[in-house]
């Protein structure tokens, strides 16, 4: 069976059953698109079918966009990885329970380990404040400096709010908003026009879906949903289009395939032209050390990196940097087998979590 046939099965199989809506991917190898194919639906209720240039609500795809913006300014000089993040936003003073105030460096941002989390129960205002238009980004960073770290920076890793820090860094560094940074720095150069912050075109744009009992069912605006992992999960799917609403650096942007695709290729390719050839290789390498992110990973500077694909439970080598987004995405690159991959769904969290992906991984991996 082709590469092509594999893919194609697995995902007519989640359409089919009524777990998937929608989905564009996109598999490169050695740099040239060897797997292309937009399948399903955008809107289920209008009938609309998925196109390749669908906008998708990136999520957490936007994080290595914001990740590449602070290395991109790192090569020219603007930052240094190792600066404390004082440096830039000298109110971002977060401490300990003991009352200390340990330095956060720019390094332990990129990499989750700055004691930072994704979850402040003592003030639920700064996880509304990602729903909440109203809120400006600097008034959630500041709810969040008054919050106790959850560890000593560099001593563990926690997925968090961290890059939304950074986007305020990027800003900061730039002198501009967060998304003429990106543009300037990423986006640009790379030509991914159809990849920014709010407000984005509405009628390109993939209807959300979240998982349900029979299908897949239509996010309302807010919509809820408990995560595999047990946490409670809160969807704002009309913020994409609010042009009031600030800019996230954690998850805020709109893109399609073909652009993260053209992201995924430039990093794999050795950064240019948007990164110096030691940067994109550093951002594919283990930076947490011996802190684990979940068995057999580590962290680099763009995402997990698997250090031992049979722990970790992944079809791929060693050395393979991934992530993907909370509305149903998974990307990965691979610079041993010179794979790349991307799939943006609108079906969470069944596009972007357990049985759909891991088949996906196994069809481009399959011998």
């Amino acid at each position: 069976m082709t590469l092509t046939e594999r893919i194609d099965r697995v995902i007519d199989e989640a359409i089919a059953s009524r777990r998937l809506v929608g989905a564009v991917v996109m598999v490169a190898e050695k740099g040239a698109i060897t797997y292309r194919r937009a399948a399903g639906l955008a809107d289920r209720e209008a009938g609309v079918p998925m196109r390749e240039d669908t906008l998708f609500r990136a999520a957490s795809l936007t994080k290595p966009l914001v990740a590449a913006t602070i290395l991109a300014l790192g090569d020219k000089g603007r930052l240094d990885l190792s600066d404390p993040v004082t440096v830039a936003l000298p109110f971002f003073r977060p401490k300990l329970a003991d009352g200390r105030e340990p330095p956060i460096t720019l390094a332990q941002l990129l990499t989750h380990t700055a004691g930072l989390t994704y979850s402040y129960p003592r003030d639920p205002s700064i996880t509304f404040g990602l729903q909440n238009v109203e809120d400006a980004l600097e008034d959630t960073l500041k709810r969040i400096a008054r919050q106790k770290l959850a560890f000593e920076p560099g001593t563990a890793w926690a997925y968090s709010m961290a890059t939304d820090v950074l986007g305020a860094v990027a800003a900061r560094v730039n002198g501009s908003t967060l998304g003429q940074a990106v543009r300037e720095h990423v986006t640009g150069p790379l030509g991914m026009a159809d990849t920014d912050f709010p407000p984005v075109r509405a009628e390109r744009l993939a209807v959300p879906y979240g998982d349900g009992e029979a299908e897949p069912v239509r996010m309302g605006e807010p919509h809820r949903m408990t995560s595999p992992w047990g946490s409670e999960l809160t969807f704002s799917p009309s913020r994409i289009l609010n042009p009031a609403a600030f800019q996230s650096g954690g998850a805020g942007m709109a893109t399609t395939a073909p652009d993260f695709m053209r992201f995924l290729l430039a990093v794999e390719a050795g950064g240019a032209p948007i990164l110096q050839r030691e940067t994109a290789a550093r951002a594919l390498a283990n930076q947490t050390g011996a802190i684990e992110q979940a068995p057999g990973k580590r962290f680099g500077y763009l995402g997990s990196l698997t250090v031992d694909p049979e722990e970790a439970g992944l079809p791929w080598p060693a050395g393979t940097t991934s992530w993907g987004g909370i509305y149903g995405h998974i990307w990965s690159i691979d610079p041993l087998s010179g794979i790349s991959m991307v799939s943006l769904t609108n079906t969470a969290l069944y596009g972007g979590e357990g049985a759909f992906p891991q088949a996906l991984r196994e069809a481009i991996y399959a011998p």
